[in-house]
């Protein structure tokens, strides 16, 4: 991890096409200002952490108690034999 210290209105350039801007500072935090192209995504840390764990869980094997419970099959039927 690189650390910088940047004062108010300082910014750093990231692969050439990412301005980071410190836009203000103070005791409460700093704010600061992104400006990069439109294909390139950017979320909080903690908004890309809920969603890391929203997709683990919902790729989680279902209990086959609450299937049953809901009228699911708990699994898929056999298949035929060749005859």
């Amino acid at each position: 991890m690189l650390i910088l210290g940047r004062r108010e209105g300082d910014s750093i350039i990231i692969d050439g096409g990412i301005r980071i801007v410190v836009v203000s500072c103070d005791r409460g935090g700093v704010r600061i200002g992104i400006d990069a192209p439109s294909h390139v995504k950017i979320l909080r840390g903690e908004i890309a952490d809920q969603v890391k764990s929203e997709n683990e869980r919902a790729a989680a094997p279902v209990a086959t108690e609450w299937l049953a419970a809901l009228g699911a099959p708990t699994s898929a039927p056999a298949p035929e034999p060749d005859a």
